[in-house]
């Protein structure tokens, strides 16, 4: 299937992946997961949300935890250059037919949201409240340390028409798994904005749905360590996948599953991918070092489950990709 091509002027400018809005059913058992063992930073609170942020970022909130009937993801927000972007923003909208509405969000600026055409919900904002970084407090480091939110997975119908979606909006390739033959098709593709592996990756299946987040840790000891820590504090059954290895992104990796079930990445050691030759990567869904460089399939669980949408529809895949399940 065809590769876009990348636009290096698209009608506005998204910097980079900046937060996701998760609705949870036990709001005290999730905040202990993401703030205790996990070890993300509590900025505001009440009963009925949690914000919190890695040490690294200088922004109010990463992820927010809403109480809810059901676990599910609300939105996934974008940051863009400046205020005007968002202006571009609802011209391109409108000129391309998706709905969109200002709205007011606490501790954010002025923010745009809608849905794209695929069903995926997103935000978009030029501010949000500053708050000091937290790099230097080790007094206050927990769990693996999470510096920063690095990108979303996505579970998408129909990967190359989103993929064809979010070329236009000025997200790169850098990686992309493909069937084999003339007639191959793309059923996942890795795209960035900020110039790392990706800000959004789309991956073939049931959706729109929520594949994952993704937290940046120092190392891959801190990953290391937070096997242990999730080992001895009853969450030994919450550790889905890894610690590993990449072929894609060679990111080392750990994938766990929330209170809610809402799957969480720890990830580090990916690479620069911001020079505006830089060709996209493409691996065989039949090449065995892709889904873990050393080897070792993902679990059914990780190909099959995943957080919805709010009031969004699931569908059915255009297609099933044929790829190594470890069981």
């Amino acid at each position: 299937m065809p590769v876009p091509t990348h636009i290096f002027d698209p009608p506005f400018n998204i910097i980079r992946c900046s937060h996701a809005v998760l609705e949870v059913v036990d709001l005290n058992k999730s905040r202990a997961f993401y703030e205790n063992t996990v070890g993300l930073h509590v900025e505001d609170a009440d009963d009925r949300v949690v914000y919190l942020r890695g040490s690294e970022e200088h922004q109010h909130h990463s992820l927010v935890l809403r109480k809810a009937s059901t676990a599910a993801c609300s939105r996934l927000g974008f940051k863009v250059g400046n205020d005007g972007d968002l202006d571009k923003a609802a011209s391109f909208f409108s000129e391309n037919g998706i709905t969109y509405a200002f709205v007011d969000q606490p501790f954010q600026g002025r923010t745009l949201q809608f849905t794209d055409p695929i069903g995926f919900q997103l935000e978009l904002y030029a501010t949000m409240e500053k708050r000091p970084h937290l790099l230097r407090r080790y007094d206050l480091y927990k769990g693996c340390h999470p510096q920063r939110l690095d990108h979303f997975n996505v579970f998408s119908p129909g990967v190359q028409n989103t993929v064809d979606f979010y070329a236009r909006l000025g997200f790169r390739l850098t990686e992309y798994g493909e069937e084999d033959g003339p007639n191959g098709r793309i059923a996942a593709a890795w795209m960035h904005r900020k110039g790392n592996v990706h800000d959004f990756a789309i991956t073939n299946g049931r959706g729109p749905r929520l594949h994952h987040i993704a937290y940046w840790t120092p190392t891959a000891m801190n990953i290391l360590h937070l096997c242990d820590v999730m080992a001895s504090s009853g969450y030994l059954k919450n550790i889905e996948r890894g610690p590993g290895r990449h072929g894609i992104s060679n990111a080392f990796f750990l994938y766990v599953r929330d209170p809610d079930g809402h799957r969480l990445e720890l990830y580090t050691s990916d690479y620069f991918t911001g020079d505006h030759d830089h060709e996209p990567l493409r691996w065989s869904l039949k090449d065995p070092r892709r889904q873990t460089l050393w080897g070792a399939p993902a679990p059914r669980s990780w190909f099959e489950e995943g957080t919805p949408f709010t009031g969004q529809k699931v569908r059915e895949p255009a297609f099933v990709a044929d790829v190594t399940i470890a069981d």
